[in-house]
């Protein structure tokens, strides 16, 4: 370290422009850092030493960076993610806690079962995200379908998730719930439930097991009740996606790891089989709108079905609304449906769209280009363009009993707002690096006082 400092400060003084430096740990947000002076290259330096405690960071430091080109690129997974196993019954189902991430595989055939150990005054939420092998062949009506039941088989949820037209091997997520609903005669009372999880069509299924990653959940009740219906009214017109030129801002590659961005434009480069993630601070009250744009290619002529989709997931990643466009070799873009302010009451409308707009917190926005794509416009990269819309009016929401878990979940907090920038700030260079370094590991106060002490230290060194 210390000899890429010195090499570093020898070119720092040169005066000569330095091409920007593209950084792509795996198990780490993706950051785009432009070193232009001495005291930038004493941050990154500082940067660079503290993501090297973080988990994720060994890649960096063996120069691992991520899929070769061409290759299809795989999902990260939280790194706190708890091992746990299946169970082919109810009877010796391990139990999902609320606030934790898990990992398990899902075979070819049969049903697995958790538990929830559930009382009698939250909401509870699981998803499940299940990754497929990158080689293996999928149909459209193949996916996952998550279930969950009270302890004397009654059902409380169900929804299943495929891969769609495109056929495209890629992570695929279903979501289930418990909710206290005073009209309701079933599902209501506090005790053990289970969650199910199986391929929708095992006969159509690729053999291998498929990994899984499942999270759990709970929304306490507010203080007071409220409105018992959907809103009714709501700007509906279809928002203009917004100008600009887009800013640099490579996505994640999983639910945990995905970047950060607030309202404007930003772009990537995304190859055929990819899945990249991104995530959005969204208030109460306020409304997301996004579309996606692939670049043309220079060979412009096949044709891939579905090839560019584009997904928003609410902050227990249940699916909201999804979008996807064949592509030819031109310019294509696809968008989003549009979309009410997130508001509590919105649970109880009878659309799905509205209703998993629920609460507030971090929604995630996930772009997969098709692997098909490949075979008539070749490997990529192809360049990506995400715009990104906030609208609405943000308002206080409903006031809770408790605390989420979780905790937080259901929030914006000024944390979230500082690591979602919106393109075009006004905020200065060295500020702009600055919070990306915060973004990047979430830097606790001892590491703050050693980026200091490295901007100290190369500041005095250049006086000298």
């Amino acid at each position: 370290m210390e000899r890429w400092c010195t090499a570093a400060r020898r070119r720092a003084g040169t005066g000569r422009a330095r091409p920007p430096v593209s950084v792509r740990p795996t198990g780490l947000a993706r950051v785009a850092v432009r070193p232009t002076g001495l005291a930038r290259v004493a941050v990154l330096a500082a940067v660079l030493m503290t993501t090297a405690a973080l988990p994720g960071a060994t890649a960096l430091a063996t120069g691992d960076l991520g899929s070769t080109a061409g290759a299809t690129a795989g999902y990260d997974f939280a790194d706190d993610a708890v091992r746990i196993a299946g169970a082919s019954t109810t009877a010796g189902a391990e139990p999902l806690e609320a606030g934790s991430t898990y990992r398990s595989t899902l075979p070819r055939n049969g049903v697995l079962y958790y538990r929830l150990d559930l009382d009698d005054a939250s909401d509870a939420y699981v998803s499940v995200t299940a990754v497929p092998g990158a080689d293996g062949e999928v149909t459209a009506v193949d996916g996952i379908r998550v279930s969950v039941q009270d302890a004397d088989g009654g059902s409380c949820s169900v929804q299943s998730t495929t891969f769609g037209a495109a056929r495209s091997p890629r992570p695929v997520t279903a979501w289930g719930m418990r909710e206290i609903d005073p009209a309701a005669n079933r599902c209501q009372d506090p005790g053990t439930y289970y969650v199910g999880v199986e391929r929708t069509r095992p006969q159509d299924s690729p053999p291998d097991d498929w990994d899984l990653e499942i999270t759990a959940a709970a929304e306490p009740r507010p203080r007071q009740g409220g409105a018992t219906k959907a809103p009714e009214t709501w700007d509906s017109a279809s928002p203009e996606p917004l100008a600009g030129e887009p800013e640099r801002r490579p996505g994640g590659n999983g639910f945990a790891h995905a970047t950060p961005v607030g309202q404007g434009v930003w772009r990537d480069d995304i190859r055929p089989g990819e899945t990249l993630y991104y995530k959005v601070p969204v208030d109460w009250g306020r409304q997301v709108s996004a579309t996606a744009e692939l670049a043309g290619s220079a060979d412009a002529s096949g044709y891939a079905t579905g090839a560019l989709r584009l997904a928003l997931h609410n902050p227990v990643r249940g699916e909201v609304d999804d979008a996807a466009r064949g592509y030819t070799g031109r310019r294509t873009s696809v968008g989003l449906a549009p979309l009410p302010p997130v508001a509590y009451p919105n649970r109880y409308a009878t659309a799905g769209q509205v209703g998993a707009l629920r609460f507030a917190g971090d929604y995630y926005l996930v772009v997969h280009l098709a692997a098909q794509v490949a075979d008539d416009f070749g490997q990529g990269p192809f360049a990506l363009t995400l715009r990104v819309r906030l609208g609405g009016t943000a308002d206080s929401g409903p006031d809770y009993a408790g605390e989420s878990r979780p905790k937080g979940l259901f929030e914006v907090s000024a944390q979230d707002r500082a690591a979602a920038p919106a393109s075009g700030s006004t905020g200065g260079a060295d500020d702009d690096l600055a919070m990306k370094a915060v973004a990047v590991g979430g830097i606790g106060t001892g590491s703050l006082l050693l980026l200091g002490l490295a901007v100290w230290t190369a500041t005095a060194r250049r006086r000298a």
